[in-house]
């Protein structure tokens, strides 16, 4: 411990003796421990350091580093409530974690979510939290492998990485698998742990669930079961029994398969509620831009609220692609491949914050697409995108965008879920044609004309946080919690003991 001692004088003296001195701990803290505690203590910090300012002696634990300090705090009470600081804590959390959380998400997460599902509707304050407790408890935290297995691509990584570690094209390589649902799944997930070179019996693993399934040819994950079927209108009927039972089928289904791929612990998470997550929000509605279809989803606490009603409308990022070939075959302009449309798509398309006036407006830009040649589009550009808000220009009998949100804020408020209706303005745009420069700005006007005043006060439209993976990075939030896994996952025995009370009941 002397030598200890001697290195953090060290830093003390080197700062002193520096020309341009380190700038003052500015780190805002959620939480402080009271410092004054420690001045007042009967023990002292030692003669060495008493009379340094405690900022200072905040930048000098900073340079020591997590694992000193907590050699530090086992000196005195004193040493022991001071190095406690949660400014210092919150630094670390910042700068010495591999392939950490930025602070607010760490911050978010463990205010909101370490108690584990179902959700505290009133969290435990910030000045409760020990942030010296969370950092040791995240340093122990397994990893995870995280598989977000949407309709049109799958992506799937560890918990540990910054990024998903792969992608695969759900809709090629698993839709026309004429199988049992249980020998798709089940091929489904030994490729993928397959491509990430790993056994499925190492790690937990958190699992996206689709909100809804549909029946559609090409839909690795939905396809599985039949549950809810298109009304004339292009959108999917309210909660029925039939979806409840389907539901429960296919999660069922999916915990089988891995349980008997000897997974030890599974968390399984709605698309939806991940993509809130990701937001840093427990309530709101997500609007998930998907490969076939729409989904608008109310969440509150965490809990889709299937009662409330979901929208559905049948309109993905597959359609927006086709409409946008269709535009440029128009003009002569033929591809061999989706993939080319797509590309072209992604760059260069948006959405019009009006589109009449966009129309007289020159839109010509231009794209190299590798290996295949230079693209110019104009028009086309906005008008790809134009079809989530009026889809009869596209030939689909639906809603549009806007219609469908505003039916579901109708809905939560006449649920009368909460005292106010706050937890339903925050709307979170999800999947990659959510990315779509201008889509967010044009919902929110959108829904400002169509609502009425009252509700559509204080309506917040975010565009996805983190693009195309961003149900994936709101799995990351809960993999990396201090108090992961915890009620987060099931194991094999809780979820034999739960089927076995079905059985019974």
């Amino acid at each position: 411990m002397s030598t200890l001692l001697r290195k953090v004088w060290g830093s003390v003296s080197n700062r002193m003796c520096s020309a341009s001195p380190n700038p003052p701990f500015r780190i805002s803290s959620p939480s402080s421990s009271s410092i004054a505690a420690t001045s007042s203590d009967s023990s002292s910090l030692g003669a060495l350091f008493d009379s340094i300012p405690l900022d200072i002696l905040l930048q000098i634990l900073r340079l020591v580093g997590p694992k000193d300090t907590i050699k530090l705090g086992c000196l005195s009470r004193a040493w022991r409530l001071f190095v406690s600081d949660n400014r210092l804590w919150i630094y670390f959390l910042q700068n010495y974690q591999r392939h950490g959380d930025p602070w607010d998400s760490v911050f978010f997460a463990e205010l909101n979510l370490r108690a584990g599902y179902p959700l505290q509707p009133f969290p435990s304050h910030s000045r409760e939290l020990s942030f010296m407790h969370i950092y040791g408890q995240r340093a122990q935290v397994p990893g995870s492998v995280i598989i977000d297995g949407g309709s049109g691509y799958c992506k799937f990584g560890w918990s540990k990485y910054a990024c998903p570690s792969g992608r695969s094209a759900t809709f090629l390589e698993f839709g026309n698998i004429e199988s049992p649902m249980y020998s798709r799944l089940r091929h489904f997930f030994a490729t993928i742990y397959s491509r990430m070179q790993v056994r499925p019996t190492t790690q937990p693993l958190i699992l996206s669930i689709p909100l809804c399934h549909y029946d559609v040819v090409g839909d690795s994950w939905t396809s599985m079961v039949d549950v809810l079927v298109f009304n004339s209108f292009g959108f999917i009927s309210p909660d029925t029994d039939s979806a409840k039972a389907s539901r429960r089928q296919l999660k069922d289904a999916i915990h089988t398969v891995l349980f008997d791929m000897n997974v030890p612990a599974v968390c399984a998470v709605s698309q939806a509620t991940l993509a809130l997550f990701a937001a840093r929000r427990t309530s709101g509605i997500v609007v998930n831009i998907g490969f076939q279809v729409t989904s608008v989803v109310p969440i509150l606490n965490g809990k889709v609220m299937h009662k409330v009603g979901v929208e559905v409308i049948g309109l993905g990022a597959l359609k927006l692609t086709g409409y946008l070939r269709e535009l440029l075959q128009q003009n002569n302009i033929n591809f061999e491949s989706l993939y080319t449309v797509r590309t072209l798509k992604e760059n260069l398309c948006y959405v019009a914050a009006d589109y009449k006036t966009e129309l007289s407006k020159d839109t010509r830009a231009s794209l190299e697409v590798p290996a295949v040649g230079w693209f110019t589009l104009s028009k086309e550009r906005f008008q790809t995108g134009e079809i989530l808000f009026q889809p009869r220009i596209a030939g689909v009998r639906a809603m549009g965008l806007h219609q469908a949100v505003a039916l579901c804020m109708d809905h939560c408020h006449a649920a009368e879920l909460t005292g106010d209706d706050a937890w339903f303005k925050t709307i979170v745009l999800s999947g990659g044609t959510g990315c779509l420069p201008g889509l967010a700005e044009r919902l929110e006007k959108e829904l400002h004309e169509t609502l009425s005043p009252s509700l559509a006060n204080g309506i917040k439209v975010i565009p996805p946080p983190h693009g195309a993976d961003t149900a994936w990075f709101g799995a990351k939030f809960i993999s990396n919690l201090s108090t992961f896994p915890g009620s987060w996952c099931m194991t094999k025995k809780q979820f034999r003991r739960k089927s076995k009370a079905n059985i019974m009941w």
